[in-house]
Order: structure tokens, then sequence, then C-alpha cells
């Protein structure tokens, strides 16, 4: 499995390619509309670590080859080798448990359903297709939605409406998760990568330790009462101030130039 090289790598079924400081991770299995297997699910950790670890990345793109994002687990893979699609690091698909510290923008084209929509509830922002639809249709099958769907929707759209989406295990258009704030842009059939490159691209256009503290401290204060989550975000927040970069962007803010980012 190779990962490297600023232009872009693959391995047999994950596709990983930078440009302009955004990483391009595109699950290519499309003859099984991008159903994750064990190694594919490495693979997609292995992506990971790659997005988080290299400093010419400020944020990332995950995506399906094919018109499909992913059907989520490959059951007859699953049935032929007995091996869940779990890595130890990050847990199921190779990230549900531990997203990627940076950015990461899910751009989903078709049927986002099951561990395919819990891999879109994983990351940040979701760009979706107008043709997109999304559900947790465990309950029909006898299961639950355990990869994050039953964890993380509720605080995605209204609780009451989560619940009735992991109850029934009915599915909802694009058009209603974009209501609902789920999906942040919609595009027509096909758009969603330039879509989601051009969104990442406004990210990436940031200081970096400001992006990923952003981040971090939007997760992990969700749910926390105000006074706790202010002295929880103190010693993050001093880092940020007394970081080079909040010296340089204050610098070319007077000297009226874009700023020159080290993420230090």
């Amino acid at each position: 499995m190779s990962l490297e090289t600023p232009g872009g790598a693959a391995t047999e079924t994950v596709r990983f390619e930078v440009a302009e400081r955004v990483a391009v991770i595109t699950i290519d299995r499309p003859e099984v509309r991008n159903a994750i297997d064990h190694s594919t699910a490495e693979a997609i950790k292995a992506a990971l670590d790659q997005l988080d670890a290299r400093d010419d990345i400020a944020a990332g793109v995950l995506t399906g080859a094919g018109g499909f994002f992913s059907a989520g687990m490959d059951l007859k893979a699953l049935a032929a080798t007995g091996r869940r699609p779990i890595t130890l690091a990050r847990g199921a698909f190779g990230i549900v448990e531990v997203p990627p510290a940076k950015p990461l923008i899910a751009a989903v084209e078709g049927p986002a359903l099951g561990g395919g929509f819990e891999i879109a509830l994983a990351c940040d922002l979701i760009v979706a297709a107008t043709d997109a639809r999304f559900g947790l249709p465990e309950v029909k099958r006898g299961l639950v939605a355990a990869a994050g769907g039953v964890l993380r929707l509720p605080h995605r759209i209204p609780p009451a409406i989560a619940m009735e989406l992991v109850l029934t295990g009915e599915p909802i258009t694009a058009e209603r998760a974009a209501t609902l704030g789920l999906v942040n842009r919609l595009t027509d059939p096909g758009g969603t990568l330039a879509l989601a490159r051009e969104l990442a691209g406004a990210i990436a256009a940031n200081a970096p330790l400001a992006v990923r503290t952003a981040k971090q401290l939007v997760n992990e204060t969700a749910g926390m009462p105000l006074k706790e989550a202010f002295i929880h975000q103190r010693p993050l927040i001093d880092a940020v101030r007394e970081s080079e970069d909040a010296r340089e962007g204050a610098q070319a803010f007077v000297e009226k130039r874009a700023p020159t980012w080290t993420g230090r």
C-alpha cells in the first residue's frame, strides 16, 4: 500500500491525490458501489493518517468513484473472509471512531445509506448531489447503526427527526437533508467533487493551527455547559494566540497582503 508523493498515489481500492493543500481521498470500488471491506478500511485509515501528518495538506475531501459515495460494509467480503472492516486505530471503515484532526468534507453522489451515511457523518461537512439520499436502514435488518449513526445524527439535525430516521430506517432526500442543516452545499449530479474542492480550498486558505483548534473545540465542547466550555478552551486558545501564525495574520493585515502560514 503506497500513499505518498505530493502529486498523488493509490492503493488498489483508495486513491489519494493532493493539489493546492487539499487532499482528495477516493474510495475506488465502483463495481460494488464502493462498499468497504477490511483492506479498504485499512487504506482509508492510512489515507487519513497521511492527511493529518503532512504539512502540505490543510484539508481533505472524501468521495467515491463511479457516481456512488459508499454502500457501507461489503457484506459479500464479510461472508467470504469473516473480517469486518474495522481498524484498530480509527474504528469501523477506517474513520468513524477517530476522524482526522484536519477538516474533512464528504462529497456524496447517489445513496449514502447505513455505513455509507455513517462515513459521511464522520466528516465535518457534507456536499451532496441533488440525487443523493441519506438513511440508516439497520433496524429493518434487525441491527442498530453502531458505526456512529445513532450517536452522531442527533447532533447534526433536530433530535426528534434523528429519532424518526433511526427508528423507521427510512431515507431522506438531499434537499430535505439540506433543509435540516445536515448538508452544507447542494449541486447537480456529478458536481460534488468540484464544489467540495472549492469549499476545502476556502478552509485551506486559513491558518492551519487555528483551523484545527477550532474544529477540536467545536467537537469537544458540544453539549458542555458554557462556563465549563470557556475553561476547557482557554489553554488551546492561548496556544493559538501565542503562535507564529497569529503574529503573521496580524502583520499581513497591517501590510495588506496575503498571510504566509507555517502552522506554528
